[in-house]
């Protein structure tokens, strides 16, 4: 009897010691592995959790348990955790879980990146804008950036989690691609006081590509904070006329584009008849044209001095000066206003 008690006992203790042993070497470390700033979320996937199973949460990351496609907990403190005694007793329908020797959890787990996201936007081809100025619209190109985080994971796991394992940044790309040229038409349209100085607007423009963008992502979990525009590109021939007119002050007025191409044409030598007679030309017309503006600007900024200088003009030109010996009687006058002899009026 003694000899059966002991022997029953050392088997005790021999399985009690190595299924402790083997439990370790079939143990999963639940972790995301190969971690990147451009992935917004990782789906750990495996046969099963096994007992002695542990999960790794670093900063910014939070971490969903699913079972048959369904949440069955979020755990966003970052730490080492044991699965068995840490995690299980907070899942919802595997709460009671009991890890055999052979057998463990079925469950996945998504790792889900927390912090904001900064991606790139463009246009892929030129959006042809109506406006009245032409006739077949203005084609005009576009970039900048947006920026966007996870903020429903319910709807993250239904939409894009449940067929896939990662998701990065460029996904996202490629998902507002297609309507994205669709949005600048139409806030351009709306927001573009000046289609020729689109920058001028590009808050408000931004702003309303914003809303409705969010209303896109927010299909799939994804929350837009921001969307800025860096540049609208014009065609060569268009940008080349919105620089020198705003060089010379004269946006929209085609006449005086036309004569300052005339006189940077001669000053530069490109019109013929060049040399130091082309060089002396266009420095005159450059100085006729200049103090032709400012005697205009002078003009319509100051008309009341302009009617004085005029008066005063024509007071001079009436008064007369004193003579110096009287006409009557040949006196000297010695600047008086009276002849000190005849009495004779000298002005």
């Amino acid at each position: 009897m003694n000899i059966l008690r002991k022997y029953f006992l050392t088997l005790y203790y021999w399985e009690e010691s190595n299924m402790g042993l083997f439990s370790r070497q079939f143990a999963n470390v639940v972790e995301w592995q190969e971690f990147r700033e451009d992935m917004i979320f990782y789906k750990w996937n495996n046969d099963e959790i096994k007992r002695g199973s542990r999960l790794i949460i670093r900063p910014g990351q939070d971490a969903i348990f699913m079972y048959n496609g369904k949440i069955e907990g979020i755990f966003k403190d970052e730490g080492d955790y044991d699965i068995e005694s840490q995690i299980v007793p907070f899942l919802s329908t595997l709460r009671g879980f009991k890890f055999g020797f052979n057998s463990g959890m079925r469950a996945e787990v998504l790792f889900v990146n927390t912090k904001e996201f900064t991606a790139k936007w463009g246009t892929q081809n030129a959006i042809n804008i109506p406006t009245q100025a032409l006739p077949g619209g203005m084609p005009i190109r576009a970039n900048g950036t947006f920026n966007f985080k996870v903020t429903d994971y319910i709807k993250l796991i239904d939409k894009v989690a449940g067929v896939r394992q990662t998701y990065n940044v460029e996904d996202v790309q490629l998902r507002i691609r297609s309507i994205l040229d669709q949005l600048l038409m139409k806030w351009i349209t709306k927001e573009g006081k000046d289609m020729f100085n689109l920058q001028a607007n590009s808050f408000d423009i931004g702003n309303g590509i914003k809303t409705d963008l969010g209303m896109q992502l927010f299909d799939i979990g994804l929350s837009v904070t921001g969307f800025n525009i860096m540049s609208f590109n014009y065609p060569e021939e268009i940008q080349k006329m919105i620089n020198k007119n705003a060089s010379h002050s004269m946006v929209g007025d085609l006449n005086r584009y036309q004569q300052v191409e005339m006189t940077d044409g001669i000053a530069s030598g490109k019109v013929k008849g060049g040399g130091a007679a082309s060089d002396m030309a266009g420095m005159m017309m450059g100085m006729n044209v200049a103090n032709q503006m400012m005697k205009n600007m002078d003009q319509a900024s100051n008309p009341q001095s302009q009617n004085d200088n005029n008066t005063s003009s024509s007071k001079k030109e009436n008064s007369g000066t004193k003579p110096n010996f009287c006409p009557n009687c040949g006196q000297k006058t010695a600047e008086t206003n009276f002849c000190p002899n005849c009495g004779q009026k000298l002005v």
